[in-house]
C-alpha cells in the first residue's frame, strides 16, 4: 500500500531546540528520524530535511506527503509581532525543500490572512505550484468566522485548494484556546471553501477533577468538539478531517470508535504531524502488548505511524486513497 500523508511540517530554519519542549522532544524524534540527537541539536534543520526526506523515500506506506510551515502573527494593522523560532517556516522555505525533493514533498503554503497582501500571495504561491494552504489560526489569534476574511476564503475557492484548519489541542506552541475550536469552521464551509479539520477535534485535557478520563476509551468523556466534527462530516458535503497527531495519549483512545463510524470513513485523511513525536508502546489506544512491541521495532517513523493506523482501518479503508479528491497532482498509488 502506498498512501498521501497529507499533514507534515517543516521546521524554522533558524530552530534550535532551545526551547523545554524541544529538548525533550529532540530525543524522540532523533530516533524516529534515525539519527544521533548530537547532529541533530548541531546542525538541526538540514539534517531534519535530509532524514525525513530519506524516511519518505524508504517508507513502504507514504508516497509522499504534504508539507507546510506557519506563517508568523501579525496585529490587526498587518505589523508582524510574533515568530516562533521552531514552528515559523516560511513559504519560501517550504517551496525550496520541495524543490529540491519533488518526489517527496508537495508544497502547501501557510498564509495568515492579517497580512495586508494576502490575496495576492494566494495567487503567487498558486503560480508557483502549491496546492493547498493550512491555517493555525489558534497561534495566530485570528476569529475565522469574522466575515473580513471572507475575500480570502473565496480566493481559496476559486483556486480549488483545500484548506487545513488546526482543531483540537496544541501543546507544542502558544496557542488561543477559543479559536480551536470546531465552530472555527463554520464561515470557510459556508463560503464553498473544501476544508479538512486536522486531529479530529481531540486532545483537551478538560477533565481536571477526574484527570483519568483523559485517556479513558469510553466515549462519554472524549471531546465534545469531536463528536461536533463527526456529525458535520456527514453533513457539509465540503468538510474533510485528517487523523494527523491521533497517536497523541490523549487522541488515540479514540482510534477504535473512530474506526467504527464507517458513514464518514469516506471523509478521513491519513496524515502524521511529522515531526510531532509519539509513543507505540505506551499508548491510551486498546492494542495488544506485543502488537505494540511488533510495531515498536519499526524503524522508519511513517511506516510505524501507519501500522498502528492499519491496526484500526485496513488497507481497503478508503482513508488511504481519499486524498485524490483534493489534491491536483499528487500521485495516485
Amino acid at each position: 500500500m502506498k498512501t498521501i500523508d497529507i499533514h507534515t511540517h517543516l521546521l524554522n530554519p533558524a530552530v534550535s531546540f532551545q526551547r523545554a519542549y524541544d529538548k525533550i522532544a529532540v530525543r524522540f524524534f532523533a530516533r524516529s528520524l534515525g539519527v544521533d540527537p548530537t547532529r541533530l541539536r548541531d546542525n538541526p534543520y538540514q539534517t531534519y530535511i535530509a532524514a525525513m526526506a530519506n524516511s519518505i523515500s524508504q517508507s513502504q506506506t507514504v508516497d509522499k506527503t504534504c508539507l507546510f510551515g506557519v506563517d508568523a502573527c501579525f496585529d490587526d494593522h498587518g505589523r508582524e509581532t510574533a515568530r516562533d523560532k521552531t514552528v515559523c517556516a516560511m513559504n519560501q522555505d517550504v517551496l525550496q525543500v520541495a524543490t529540491q525533493y519533488p518526489d517527496q514533498f508537495i508544497p502547501f503554503f501557510s498564509i495568515n490572512p492579517k497580512r495586508p497582501n494576502a490575496l495576492e500571495l494566494i495567487d503567487e504561491q498558486v503560480e508557483l505550484g502549491f496546492q493547498g494552504a493550512k491555517f493555525l489560526q489558534n497561534y495566530w489569534g485570528v476569529d475565522l468566522n469574522e466575515e473580513r476574511w471572507i475575500p480570502y476564503y473565496e480566493k481559496l475557492k476559486q483556486h480549488r485548494l483545500p484548506l487545513i484548519i488546526h482543531i483540537g489541542s496544541e501543546y507544542s506552541i502558544s496557542s488561543h484556546t477559543a479559536f480551536e475550536r470546531a465552530d472555527m469552521l463554520h464561515l470557510p464551509l459556508a463560503t464553498g471553501v473544501t476544508v479538512i479539520a486536522a486531529h479530529m477535534g481531540l486532545g483537551r485535557f478538560h477533565h481536571k477533577l477526574q484527570p483519568w478520563r483523559n485517556l479513558s476509551k469510553n466515549p462519554d468523556h472524549f471531546d465534545a468538539d469531536y463528536f461536533t466534527l463527526l456529525e458535520m462530516l456527514d453533513s457539509q458535503p465540503n468538510l474533510y478531517a485528517d487523523i494527523s497527531a491521533i497517536l497523541a495519549p490523549l487522541r488515540a483512545r479514540a482510534l477504535r470508535h473512530l474506526s467504527q463510524q464507517t458513514t464518514v470513513h469516506h471523509k478521513i485523511l491519513f496524515g502524521t504531524d511529522f515531526p510531532v513525536p509519539f509513543t507505540v508502546r505506551y499508548n491510551s489506544y486498546d492494542l495488544d502488548i506485543r502488537q505494540r512491541k511488533k510495531i515498536r521495532r519499526i524503524e522508519n517513523p511513517f511506516d510505524r505511524y501507519a501500522a498502528v493506523m492499519l491496526a484500526y482501518f485496513p488497507e481497503q479503508s478508503q482513508i488511504y486513497r481519499n486524498h485524490t479528491k483534493l489534491l491536483k497532482q499528487a500521485d495516485r498509488p
